[in-house]
This record gives structure tokens, C-alpha cells and sequence, in this order.
């Protein structure tokens, strides 16, 4: 074999290991689907493979979103959270889903008034239409519409995913540096079209090709060109 086919051979390989990576790591927002909702805007977020959807109405001052992540693992929680006076945690205003250990799914209002401080309770902004599910490709979801302040242009968002869920309570997230800096600004966009998001599927078995894999088109043409070189 020439050096020029064993390249293209170790690319190839490349190519197929990052197509086939796991459902949590391989998918982005683009491709991600929903049940039953419509959201304008997607975002990947930069911390713990979560995603976000949502849509801002600026006529009513309302935040709709779609909040997606797979808990830590051997966990059974996560959150999505807006602060209203600063960035991090302490303060945040907290949605959260949990899995109980009878397998069902409840989202719940968190106050996290502290680092050794969570609250279950109503939070400082209206929160509608609040619900949680699971997917069998691991991953859990959080739906809710927020209020938010009029004429706001940004959000502090902080997220999290998160440990074992003791009764109906959520215990500490692993404390890796990718879990303290889960947060980002949440720059909000009034959209007067909404794009329909397709239909929910629980269907996990094949992963879904994407900017962060390598698409089948490349891996064809790579698997042509190391044929062709080691038949030279």
C-alpha cells in the first residue's frame, strides 16, 4: 500500500468514527426532533452537549422553549435556568426535569439561591405550559413559555445536567469545569415566522449525520479515492 492510500485510509477511518458517535454528542439542533411544538430559533449550547429552541414574542414579552440535554451520567436530572441579576448559578431561576425511579418524568421550579441552596418553588417570572419528557435515546427535554422583562434584548441562561434524583429531589451535578461554565448570554430575536420543528420520534438506533460528524457524501468519495490508490 502507498503512503498516499494508508492517508486516505486513516481518514476514512476518521470519517466513520466521528459519523457513528453516540446520539448525545452527534446531534445538533437542526436535527433534533420535537413533539408537537414550533420554535423559530435553535441554538447548540457550548456546554454538556445540550441544545437549545425557543421563540421569542415581543408583543407579549413571553419566551417559548425547548430545552434538550442528556443527564450525567448515571444521572436522572436536568435544568435550564435564566438569571435575572447576573451571570452563574447562584440566583438563577430554574426549570428542571427529573426521572423518578418508577420511570415517570415531572419538571419542576427551582429557586437556586445558592450553592448549597436549592428551593423548590415558584420563581420571580411567570412560567407557563411547563412539562418534561424522556427519549430513549437518553436524552430528556424540557418544555415551558417564561415571561420576560419588556423590551429585553439578552438573558443570562445558565444550564445543567445533573446526578441521581433521590425521591423527588435532585442531588449535586458532577463538578467537572464543563459543569461550572455551563452558561452564555441568550440573544432574543423576535421572529414573525415560525418554523415548524418535525414530528417526535423515539428511535435511537441509527445516529443522524451532521456539521458535527462527516457527512455520507465525503465518506464515499474518501472510500473511492483508497480504493482507487491501493489498486495504482
Amino acid at each position: 500500500m502507498t503512503m498516499a492510500a494508508t492517508h486516505v485510509s486513516l481518514l476514512l477511518g476518521l470519517a466513520l468514527l466521528s459519523a457513528f458517535v453516540g446520539p448525545s454528542h452527534s446531534l445538533v439542533c437542526t436535527s433534533q426532533k420535537l413533539s408537537n411544538n414550533r420554535y423559530s430559533n435553535c441554538s447548540d449550547l457550548p456546554k454538556l452537549g445540550a441544545s437549545l429552541h425557543y421563540t421569542y414574542n415581543a408583543s407579549d414579552s413571553s419566551l417559548s422553549i425547548a430545552f434538550i440535554a442528556a443527564p450525567a451520567s448515571g444521572g436522572a436530572w436536568i435544568s435550564w435556568a435564566i438569571n435575572p441579576t447576573r451571570t452563574g448559578m447562584v440566583g438563577s431561576q430554574a426549570l428542571m426535569a427529573l426521572k423518578l425511579s418508577n420511570g415517570s418524568v415531572v419538571a419542576k421550579t427551582y429557586n437556586i439561591s445558592g450553592y448549597h441552596s436549592i428551593i423548590e418553588s415558584k420563581l420571580s417570572f411567570n412560567v407557563w405550559d411547563l412539562t418534561a419528557e424522556a427519549s430513549s435515546n437518553g436524552t430528556m427535554t424540557i418544555f415551558a413559555t417564561v415571561e420576560v422583562p419588556g423590551n429585553a434584548t439578552s438573558l443570562n441562561q445558565v444550564w445543567q445536567v445533573g446526578g441521581a434524583v433521590n425521591g423527588n429531589r435532585p442531588s449535586i451535578h458532577p463538578l467537572e469545569e464543563e459543569y461550572k461554565e455551563s452558561m452564555s448570554k441568550l440573544v432574543l430575536a423576535a421572529s414573525d415566522e415560525i418554523a415548524p420543528a418535525p414530528q417526535h420520534t423515539h428511535s435511537s438506533a441509527v445516529p443522524v449525520f451532521s456539521p458535527n460528524g462527516i457527512g455520507i457524501g465525503l465518506i464515499s468519495c474518501l472510500a473511492l479515492l483508497a480504493s482507487s490508490l491501493m489498486l495504482s
